[in-house]
């Protein structure tokens, strides 16, 4: 088995992780974003959406993650970490991402109206990999599936 076929099949472990999470917010009736931090071949943070929970509108997936992560390893830098998102980070998120200059972000579903490809990869820290489309349609197909339900 060749290194990239592990890597993707590691993506594709912990992506499936991630998607456990949005489910969680899915089953709380927050938007089903889940997020899961590895460092070193470990979960480190699990989360998922809670800004309906808080009543803060940062209290997305990423964000609740991050600060999970950084109280795990007693470092507000991440650099041997991959973020795990099932839908890719907004802007703030992504801002975030930057400062903790997070190894790399793997995300599934594309967000066209808020996601941070929008406005390129600057907001990152410049060693930062990303990587989309992992397990996408079922990342996809779980938001579409709540909006409908939420539309009625």
């Amino acid at each position: 088995m060749s290194i990239d076929s592990d890597i993707e099949n590691n993506d594709i472990f912990y992506m499936r992780q991630a998607l456990q999470e949005a489910k969680a917010a899915y089953d709380e009736g927050e938007i089903p974003i889940g997020a899961v931090i590895v460092c070193k071949d470990h979960i480190v943070a699990r989360a998922h959406n809670n800004t309906e929970q808080l009543h803060d509108v940062t209290a997305h997936a990423e964000m609740v993650a991050f600060t999970a992560a950084s109280n795990t390893l007693g470092s507000k830098y991440l650099t041997e970490c991959t973020l795990y998102v099932t839908v890719e980070p907004c802007a703030m998120c992504a801002g975030a991402a930057g400062w903790e200059q997070i190894g790399r972000i793997v995300y599934g579903a594309p967000d066209a109206k808020r996601g941070f490809e929008l406005l390129g990869h600057q907001m990152l820290h410049p060693k930062t990999e990303v990587v989309g489309g992992v397990l996408e349609e079922e990342c996809a197909a779980l938001m579409k599936e709540f909006f409908k339900k939420r539309r009625g």
